[in-house]
């Protein structure tokens, strides 16, 4: 005798626990709105180290009532200090560096760990279901029926994808999968238990296809990152082997100051990382369906990029903010009376359009420069090269705070 399944009603679903899913969350309940969060993980998924916050993505956290603690376990970035690695000068000499300040422009670096336990603790108790994975979507009407691993199913109105870079409602939607930039990237984090005495500045070193950065959180950690031409690094990414990743950081970074290649050098092995770089082509963003049948994505699920101007974490916090204003308006406002004949299905999906114009630009805009900058900071040639040591490193850098001069607004309703 077949057992009848139990059919669950939400009116908003979110799918993926991570940064995107859980700001989504927040910001709905902010606004009165309920929601239920799908996360796959049997708990908290505090992997990976640490992300670099730009002027856009405190606005967002302001926003959503959680920046002024997150300021509080950060420090603030000051400007860049950049170097060459190709730099033939003796060691007695000092290597071509150059220094940019960031004036206004509001940075940090914040582990990943204090975003998401910040995140989960401002939500109410039950907002996440742990150890839910989705399995798959089934259209029931104007509903979704998603289908879990463990059997259950949830009915929903609004289904929202913030399941990563492989999402499973990105596909759904029909999305194109994202593809490999051919680069690659080594992160690691690093704990000084008596103070790391580093300027509060984001350290990098360019050229011959790496591109080596560190910067302080706190006043006790450092997060690091090699970004490099895959070509360069013979190695599997199943074979996840950190000496490996260790030494080929370290064998690129020889001239610079062994206070900073000892950074990599004392890093224990288990906060070593390494991926290939993805994403989605920007055509894909503008002429694709972001959101459909009330269904969207956000943040990597729906613009997964490199992280040569360091948006990926702050552009899904934009997302996030966004997503629930817009959802707030439709459901919260009073419509007019055309508007009434369509019901809740019917402003949720306006609600959702709205969205979907807002972020559509700004997310071509965001994969396409990410893109093009990270071209110009690792192209090996020898032009490239040389207009990167003139000129183009401090040009970059001016690109990137412009990225980030971008303001979500506040989670009022208009």
């Amino acid at each position: 005798m077949q057992r009848e399944v139990m059919v669950i009603d939400e009116q908003i679903l979110i799918v993926g626990g991570g940064i995107s899913g859980l700001s989504t969350a927040l910001g709905l309940h902010r606004l009165g709105i309920r929601s239920l969060v799908l996360e796959s993980s049997d708990s908290l998924r505090i992997s990976g180290f640490a992300l670099t916050m730009w002027s856009n993505a405190w606005r967002a956290l302001d926003a959503l009532g959680i920046g002024e603690y997150l300021r509080t376990k950060s420090v603030q970035i000051h400007g860049f200090q950049i170097f060459s690695p190709e730099s033939s000068l003796p060691s007695s000499e000092k290597p071509r560096q150059a220094e940019v300040n960031l004036g206004n422009t509001e940075v940090r670096c914040v582990k990943r760990k204090d975003l998401l336990e910040t995140l989960e603790k401002e939500l109410p108790k039950g907002t996440i279901r742990y150890s839910s994975k989705l399995v798959s979507i089934e259209q029931s009407g104007n509903f979704k029926l998603v289908h879990l691993a463990d059997g259950s199913v949830i009915k929903t109105k609004v289904l929202i994808g913030c399941d990563g870079i492989n999402s499973t409602v990105a596909k759904w939607l029909g999305l194109q999968n994202p593809v490999n930039v051919g680069r690659s990237a080594i992160r690691g984090f690093l704990n000084y238990p008596n103070g790391h005495g580093f300027e509060a500045k984001f350290h990098t070193y360019f050229g011959g296809g790496v591109r080596y950065g560190f910067i302080p959180c706190d006043d006790k950690s450092i997060y690091w990152f090699c970004t490099l031409t895959a070509s360069i690094f013979n190695y599997d990414e199943n074979e996840q082997n950190p000496l490996k990743m260790k030494q080929f950081v370290l064998s690129n970074i020889q001239n610079a100051p062994k206070r900073v290649s000892d950074i990599v050098e004392r890093t224990e092995l288990d906060c070593i990382s390494y991926a290939p770089l993805k994403f989605r082509s920007p055509w894909n963003i503008l002429l694709g369906h972001i959101v459909q049948d009330n269904v969207c994505v956000v943040g990597d699920a729906l613009h997964p990029m490199t992280p040569d101007i360091g948006q990926g974490g702050c552009s899904a916090l934009e997302d996030s903010v966004i997503l629930a204003k817009c959802l707030a308006e439709a459901l919260l406002t009073k419509a007019s009376d055309n508007a009434e004949e369509d019901g809740e299905y019917g402003k949720m999906e306006r609600g959702l359009q709205k969205y979907a114009k807002e972020r559509r630009w700004r997310s071509f805009s965001l994969i396409s420069m990410a893109y093009i900058v990270g071209m110009i900071q690792e192209s090996n040639g020898k032009v490239m090269s040389f207009l990167r040591k003139s000129f183009l490193s401090k040009y970059s850098v001016g690109i990137v705070t412009k990225m980030a001069d971008f303001d979500c607004g506040k989670l009022m309703i208009s």
